[in-house]
């Protein structure tokens, strides 16, 4: 247990950097995008918009249970960190959170997590991986409900 506390802690503090709010982006406030920040931060693609990825690494836990409609648009493999992806469903966030919460019925058990009005954090694990989940309602594309899963293999 010891070994994925150890890994949990740079798995939550990566995903800790993702901003995730609808500051710092061209439209939000006149300023572009850092060309160096990775498109996992994208919080402003919509349904209407995302093309869904054709495949996932190996690294990634495919088993880990996204709500219906989710349509996974970016994934990217950070190595020893893990992989993450970003999707977005035009489910309402209410029940988001609560099918995220439901991935215990699947393996994956949240160890820790918080919620907000606009947004919800949890660490879990299962399936052999340990990793952090983080949504939040769309700032763009209202009733929307963007998704972030960071996963990275246990080192039990």
């Amino acid at each position: 247990m010891t070994t994925v506390r150890l890994l949990v802690g740079p798995v939550v503090a990566g995903l800790l950097l993702v901003p995730t709010g609808c500051g710092g982006g061209s439209e939000a406030g006149g300023q572009e995008r850092d060309p160096g920040v990775s498109a996992a931060y994208d919080t402003e693609t919509c349904v209407r918009d995302a093309a869904a990825v054709a495949s996932t690494p190996d690294d990634y836990p495919a088993s880990f249970p996204l709500p219906d409609g989710t349509v996974v648009f970016h994934v990217e493999d950070r190595g020893e960190d893990g992989v993450i992806a970003t999707g977005v469903t035009a489910t309402p966030f209410a029940d988001v959170l609560a099918a995220m919460n439901a991935a215990q019925k699947s393996g994956f058990a949240i160890t820790s997590g918080e919620t907000e009005e606009d947004d919800a954090e949890a660490n879990w694990t299962g399936g052999g991986y340990v990793g952090r989940w983080a949504i939040k309602k769309s700032a763009a594309c209202p009733g929307e409900t963007v998704i972030q899963v960071l996963a990275a293999a246990s080192r039990d």
